[in-house]
């Protein structure tokens, strides 16, 4: 299981690139993003955005991303050409987000990726997550991120478990996957590119790609046909 296999790292985020191969675990790279921007040599921010807009710390918003009335970006963070910020976001450090993504309305990041195109547009919680290109998530999908036991969290699939190694891991969603409203991603979800999660699903380990988890008294798997 690499991370080529759920996503590719867009031009967007070519300063980045060597931070981020292919060729390991996905959830290696949630290791790499604070590495990633504190290597990076940040611009000044912003000086003309609304009054509501709170930056601090060093932080990189490309002159085309839209700005709310009010919201609070807290560095390091990257955000990339043409996202859309929305009232009441919270970003609150190691943040990389890719070109015409949304990041919605009262929802909150911290330390996660997010690549071309991916949108949490509604009371959502990113932390310690990827999100692939295209990735999507309905309103109030919350990406779980500790265990109850605060254990490391493990990946766990049919053929295999793998250690993380980390304390705190929310989800790897792969490119263009789907979360539905209210789904519950636990800690240590993987879907695959293409993969489905129906709304008010807590869904927890692997979904393969192009499959949906669908909860009829628990987790069935079907094949995505669209």
């Amino acid at each position: 299981m690499i991370a080529a296999d759920f996503f590719a790292l867009p031009a967007s985020l070519a300063p980045f690139a060597a931070h981020f191969p292919g060729d390991i675990a996905p959830w290696e790279w949630l290791k790499r993003i604070g590495p990633a921007l504190a290597a990076h040599r940040f611009e000044a921010a912003p000086t003309i955005r609304p009054p509501g807009v709170h930056i601090e710390g060093p932080v990189y918003i490309h002159p085309t991303v839209k700005l709310p009335a009010y919201a609070t970006i807290i560095g390091p963070a990257w955000i990339g050409a043409g996202t859309e910020i929305r009232p009441g976001a919270f970003v609150r450090g190691n943040v990389i987000v890719g070109a015409n993504c949304v990041l919605g309305n009262a929802c909150e990041f911290k330390n996660c990726l997010l690549m071309d195109g991916a949108q949490v547009p509604h009371f959502s919680y990113v932390g310690d997550s990827i999100l692939g290109n295209g990735a999507h998530f309905g309103a109030g999908v919350i990406c779980s991120n500790l265990r109850l036991d605060q254990k490391p969290i493990i990946v766990r699939t049919e053929a295999k478990v793998f250690e993380t190694g980390l304390r705190k891991f929310g989800a790897i969603v792969g490119d263009h996957a789907e979360v539905g409203c209210n789904a519950v991603l636990n800690p240590g979800t993987v879907l695959g590119p293409r993969a489905l999660v129906m709304p008010t699903v807590a869904f927890s380990g692997y979904l393969p790609a192009s499959t949906i988890a669908k909860s009829r008294g628990g987790v069935t798997l079907l094949p995505r046909r669209d």
